[in-house]
């Protein structure tokens, strides 16, 4: 996985009024969960930009006053109506633990219904995967070359080495779908 430095400071005033305050100055409340006890701290917005409005999962090397964590982005908040990062929650990453992350899916290859017609459609973007941090790799590759006019790929049949995908097996990944134009040249050759 891709890493993210991203540094912050230790919270002192918890509640309303301080987070509210925190907020006004341009800075985002954060929690840091997973180690001993609970790291409240803040970070600036322009800091976070290129961490939230990216589809890669990243390994947040995380800089707290100087105390060094290694971390992962679990939960984001944004204002309702000003889309404004209201609150980022980070879970604290260990050797032993294993961590559940979304990883983006990357399609690859030419589908032989593409070939004859028809259109490649991503159904999910990312699947849900299990596994040890050192493990999980930037996104899943998943190749659509054997795929048939009309066909699919199921979760199921998705395989990712030392990760547990915890998605529901019949879940469609990615297909390819029957456009009208291959629809109408199929009824023009029947009907011959």
């Amino acid at each position: 996985m891709k890493t993210f430095e991203l540094k912050g400071a230790v919270r002192t005033g918890l509640g309303k009024k301080a987070t509210k305050a925190e907020r006004v100055s341009e800075n985002v409340p954060c929690v840091l969960y997973g180690g001993k006890e609970n790291v409240h701290f803040t970070t600036t917005v322009s800091d976070i930009r290129k961490l939230i409005y990216s589809p890669d999962v990243f390994v947040v090397n995380l800089d707290i006053d100087g105390k060094k964590v290694k971390s992962i982005m679990k939960a984001l908040q944004f204002h309702p109506v000003s889309d404004k990062v209201l609150h980022i929650d980070f879970l604290q990453l260990t050797e032993d633990k294993p961590v559940i992350v979304e990883l983006p899916i990357k399609l690859e290859g030419l589908a032989e219904g593409v070939k004859a017609g028809g259109k490649l459609s991503l159904e999910m973007r990312k699947l849900k995967v299990k596994g040890f941090y050192k493990e999980i790799p930037e996104n899943i590759v998943i190749d659509v070359t054997s795929l048939g006019l009309g066909k699919s790929i199921q979760v199921g049949k998705v395989s990712v080495p030392k990760l547990e995908i915890l998605n529901a097996k019949n879940a469609v990944v990615a297909q390819v779908k029957l456009t009208r134009a291959a629809r109408g040249a199929a009824a023009t050759t029947t009907a011959k």
